[in-house]
Protein backbone atom coordinates (compact mmCIF):
# COMPACT_ATOMS: atom_id res chain seq x y z
CA UNK A 1 0.00 0.00 0.00
CA UNK A 2 1.04 3.51 -0.67
CA UNK A 3 1.73 5.61 1.78
CA UNK A 4 0.61 9.37 0.35
CA UNK A 5 2.67 11.41 2.94
CA UNK A 6 5.96 9.22 2.21
CA UNK A 7 5.43 9.46 -1.62
CA UNK A 8 4.95 13.07 -1.61
CA UNK A 9 8.21 13.86 0.97
CA UNK A 10 10.47 13.11 -1.70
CA UNK A 11 8.27 13.50 -5.71
CA UNK A 12 10.32 12.63 -8.30
CA UNK A 13 9.60 12.55 -11.90
CA UNK A 14 6.23 13.53 -12.99
CA UNK A 15 5.31 14.01 -9.69
CA UNK A 16 7.81 16.49 -8.87
CA UNK A 17 6.70 18.45 -12.06
CA UNK A 18 3.05 18.24 -11.17
CA UNK A 19 3.93 19.35 -7.80
CA UNK A 20 6.25 22.09 -9.10
CA UNK A 21 3.50 23.82 -11.51
CA UNK A 22 1.17 23.69 -8.80
CA UNK A 23 3.22 25.57 -6.43
CA UNK A 24 4.48 27.68 -8.78
CA UNK A 25 0.90 29.04 -10.06
CA UNK A 26 0.81 27.39 -13.34
CA UNK A 27 -2.77 28.13 -15.49
CA UNK A 28 -3.87 25.97 -18.09
CA UNK A 29 -4.08 28.07 -20.87
CA UNK A 30 -1.85 30.67 -20.15
CA UNK A 31 1.77 31.48 -20.20
CA UNK A 32 4.30 29.24 -18.22
CA UNK A 33 5.32 30.44 -14.35
CA UNK A 34 8.22 32.24 -14.36
CA UNK A 35 8.86 31.29 -10.78
CA UNK A 36 11.52 28.04 -10.68
CA UNK A 37 10.36 24.97 -8.91
CA UNK A 38 12.62 24.49 -5.61
CA UNK A 39 16.11 22.83 -6.15
CA UNK A 40 16.39 18.86 -7.10
CA UNK A 41 12.63 19.16 -8.47
CA UNK A 42 13.09 18.46 -12.39
CA UNK A 43 10.15 19.68 -14.60
CA UNK A 44 10.09 18.62 -17.69
CA UNK A 45 8.88 21.30 -20.12
CA UNK A 46 5.10 21.74 -20.26
CA UNK A 47 2.70 23.35 -22.51
CA UNK A 48 1.74 26.74 -22.36
CA UNK A 49 -1.62 25.60 -23.92
CA UNK A 50 -3.73 22.46 -22.18
CA UNK A 51 -4.74 19.83 -24.35
CA UNK A 52 -8.52 20.28 -26.07
CA UNK A 53 -11.35 19.20 -23.90
CA UNK A 54 -9.25 19.75 -20.52
CA UNK A 55 -11.99 22.96 -20.17
CA UNK A 56 -13.46 22.99 -16.71
CA UNK A 57 -11.27 19.96 -15.53
CA UNK A 58 -9.42 19.93 -12.34
CA UNK A 59 -6.13 21.64 -12.70
CA UNK A 60 -3.97 18.37 -11.93
CA UNK A 61 -6.03 16.06 -13.83
CA UNK A 62 -6.01 18.90 -16.75
CA UNK A 63 -1.82 18.91 -16.31
CA UNK A 64 -1.60 15.19 -16.32
CA UNK A 65 -3.73 14.38 -19.43
CA UNK A 66 -1.96 17.24 -21.38
CA UNK A 67 1.20 15.56 -20.56
CA UNK A 68 0.13 11.95 -21.40
CA UNK A 69 -1.32 13.31 -24.71
CA UNK A 70 1.94 15.24 -25.31
CA UNK A 71 3.68 12.03 -24.93
CA UNK A 72 1.37 9.85 -26.56
CA UNK A 73 1.16 12.13 -29.88
CA UNK A 74 4.66 11.96 -29.86
CA UNK A 75 4.45 7.91 -29.84
CA UNK A 76 2.39 8.72 -32.88
CA UNK A 77 -0.96 7.38 -31.03
CA UNK A 78 -4.19 9.39 -31.72
CA UNK A 79 -5.80 10.23 -28.41
CA UNK A 80 -8.00 13.16 -27.26
CA UNK A 81 -10.94 13.73 -24.73
CA UNK A 82 -14.08 12.77 -26.52
CA UNK A 83 -15.85 14.39 -23.08
CA UNK A 84 -14.16 15.48 -20.18
CA UNK A 85 -16.31 18.13 -17.54
CA UNK A 86 -20.24 18.77 -17.98
CA UNK A 87 -22.34 20.59 -16.63
CA UNK A 88 -25.03 19.59 -13.87
CA UNK A 89 -27.70 20.18 -16.66
CA UNK A 90 -25.52 18.10 -19.11
CA UNK A 91 -24.86 15.10 -16.82
CA UNK A 92 -28.72 15.53 -16.22
CA UNK A 93 -30.01 14.85 -19.54
CA UNK A 94 -27.63 11.88 -19.93
CA UNK A 95 -28.97 10.41 -16.86
CA UNK A 96 -32.49 11.01 -18.31
CA UNK A 97 -31.62 9.64 -22.15
CA UNK A 98 -29.82 6.39 -19.70
CA UNK A 99 -32.96 6.04 -17.89
CA UNK A 100 -34.82 5.66 -21.05
CA UNK A 101 -32.41 3.27 -22.56
CA UNK A 102 -32.02 1.37 -19.60
CA UNK A 103 -35.19 1.12 -18.43
CA UNK A 104 -34.42 1.50 -14.18
CA UNK A 105 -32.20 3.49 -12.29
CA UNK A 106 -30.27 0.44 -11.32
CA UNK A 107 -28.91 -0.64 -14.62
CA UNK A 108 -28.52 3.23 -16.32
CA UNK A 109 -26.21 3.42 -12.83
CA UNK A 110 -24.11 0.91 -14.75
CA UNK A 111 -23.44 3.48 -17.72
CA UNK A 112 -24.12 6.94 -16.28
CA UNK A 113 -24.65 8.47 -12.77
CA UNK A 114 -27.02 11.51 -12.01
CA UNK A 115 -25.13 14.86 -11.91
CA UNK A 116 -24.86 14.86 -7.75
CA UNK A 117 -22.94 11.72 -8.39
CA UNK A 118 -21.08 12.14 -11.65
CA UNK A 119 -17.27 12.79 -11.44
CA UNK A 120 -17.30 14.15 -14.46
CA UNK A 121 -19.75 16.99 -13.13
CA UNK A 122 -16.83 17.88 -10.66
CA UNK A 123 -14.30 17.72 -13.50
CA UNK A 124 -12.44 14.57 -12.09
CA UNK A 125 -12.91 12.66 -15.10
CA UNK A 126 -12.13 12.32 -18.93
CA UNK A 127 -13.83 10.12 -21.64
CA UNK A 128 -10.71 8.81 -24.19
CA UNK A 129 -11.18 8.40 -27.66
CA UNK A 130 -10.27 6.77 -30.11
CA UNK A 131 -9.94 3.38 -28.72
CA UNK A 132 -6.26 3.16 -29.67
CA UNK A 133 -6.04 6.35 -27.51
CA UNK A 134 -7.36 4.92 -24.73
CA UNK A 135 -5.67 1.59 -24.92
CA UNK A 136 -2.45 3.40 -24.59
CA UNK A 137 -3.61 5.47 -21.45
CA UNK A 138 -4.35 2.53 -19.82
CA UNK A 139 -1.23 0.72 -20.91
CA UNK A 140 0.90 4.24 -19.37
CA UNK A 141 -1.54 6.72 -17.83
CA UNK A 142 0.04 5.75 -14.44
CA UNK A 143 2.72 7.50 -15.31
CA UNK A 144 0.97 10.56 -14.64
CA UNK A 145 -2.01 9.31 -12.18
CA UNK A 146 -4.24 8.54 -15.23
CA UNK A 147 -6.44 5.07 -14.05
CA UNK A 148 -9.31 3.47 -15.95
CA UNK A 149 -11.56 3.10 -13.16
CA UNK A 150 -15.11 0.95 -14.71
CA UNK A 151 -14.30 -2.45 -16.31
CA UNK A 152 -16.91 -1.77 -18.55
CA UNK A 153 -15.96 1.66 -19.95
CA UNK A 154 -12.93 1.38 -22.05
CA UNK A 155 -12.85 5.09 -22.20
CA UNK A 156 -13.35 6.44 -18.55
CA UNK A 157 -10.35 7.64 -17.04
CA UNK A 158 -9.63 9.63 -13.78
CA UNK A 159 -6.76 10.78 -11.70
CA UNK A 160 -6.90 8.04 -9.34
CA UNK A 161 -3.14 7.40 -7.89
CA UNK A 162 0.07 9.07 -7.55
CA UNK A 163 1.99 9.36 -10.69
CA UNK A 164 4.68 6.46 -11.77
CA UNK A 165 2.70 4.29 -9.12
CA UNK A 166 0.09 1.56 -9.90
CA UNK A 167 -3.33 2.32 -10.72
CA UNK A 168 -6.05 0.78 -7.86
CA UNK A 169 -8.36 -2.32 -9.08
CA UNK A 170 -10.96 -1.38 -11.26
CA UNK A 171 -15.06 -1.69 -10.54
CA UNK A 172 -17.59 -3.15 -12.90
CA UNK A 173 -19.04 -0.37 -13.13
CA UNK A 174 -20.25 3.15 -11.76
CA UNK A 175 -22.94 1.62 -9.95
CA UNK A 176 -20.72 -0.12 -8.01
CA UNK A 177 -18.41 3.18 -6.24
Amino acid sequence: MINPARALSRPTGVTAAILAAAATGLVLGAAPATAAPAAGFPVPPLTEVAAAGTEGLDPLLALAYTMAEQEAHAQGVPMSINSGYRTPEEQRAMWEDGLRTYGTPEETRRWVLPPEESTHVTGRAVDIAPREGAAWMEANGNRWGLCRTFDNEWWHFELATLPGTGCPARVPDAAHR
